[in-house]
């Protein structure tokens, strides 16, 4: 497979290696210095694009693809007010586009935790929940997209709070979210419930990007020849 890489920090370092261990070809790498080599006619080479950017270009790094006709798996976070619109135009034209706000498979499955354990602790309203989340010094965004993802399925389920707020001041219908940025730490997320008298802690640390990165090359094997919008539930299944 033909594999565009828009973005090549150390994300996309990390994912054109995972790509070439897959026997994937990547057939164009774009960078913030080579801008004139992206146009619809290079993306249209390649069977599937990986976008891992900033937030302020991710918006127009899709639809560039979506122009191109070739499917696009997003890992750029920061961006999300425009995330409705965008999955609207994925499904109404038929073009393919994979989002998710995290590409572990052991974020995935942490995700799946927490949307358990906030619907048992709807039940028991003297526990409050918090959460915090570390990522390294060069991240952009705060909170992370795993951490608002999070944060979305306890709200859902979780009668007691209605929205979630960074670093406030305490709030009883929000769910606090603390972010750290510390030196090179991959990700790190723990949601937090705690009583009067215990409490109860739930914690993924990414050792590395690498789980990452794989997360994204799957993600493009499964898009291969797909239309319209999809996430890591249609993926994996669980």
């Amino acid at each position: 497979m033909n594999i565009a890489l828009i973005g090549y920090g150390k994300m996309g370092k990390e994912i054109e290696q995972i790509c070439l261990e897959r026997n994937h070809t990547v057939s164009l790498i774009i960078d913030i210095n080579n801008q004139a080599d992206f146009t619809v006619e290079n993306l249209k080479k390649a069977d599937v694009a990986i976008e891992f950017s900033k937030p302020e270009t991710a918006l127009a790094n899709i639809r560039k693809c979506f122009e191109a006709d070739v499917p696009v798996v997003c890992g750029t976070t920061g961006w999300l007010e425009h995330f409705d619109s965008i999955v609207k135009e994925s499904n109404e034209s038929g073009k393919g586009f994979f989002y998710t706000s995290n590409y572990s498979l052991g974020v995935n499955i942490f995700f799946k935790m927490n949307q358990f354990l906030a619907k048992i602790m709807n039940n028991f309203p003297q526990y409050e929940v918090e959460m915090e989340e570390v990522h390294h010094t060069q991240k952009l965004d705060a909170p992370s997209g795993t951490a608002i993802s999070l944060a979305h399925d306890i709200i859902k389920d979780l009668d007691r709070k209605q929205n979630w707020q960074l670093d406030g001041q305490d709030n009883a219908e929000a769910l606090k979210i603390t972010a750290v940025r510390r030196d090179t730490v991959p990700g790190i997320h723990t949601v937090k419930y705690e009583s009067p008298v215990d409490f109860i802690e739930m914690t993924h640390s990414a050792k590395s990007r690498k789980g990452f990165a794989l997360g994204a090359v799957v993600a493009a094997e499964f898009m291969a020849g797909k239309k319209g919008a999809f996430s890591m539930d249609d993926l994996l299944k669980f």
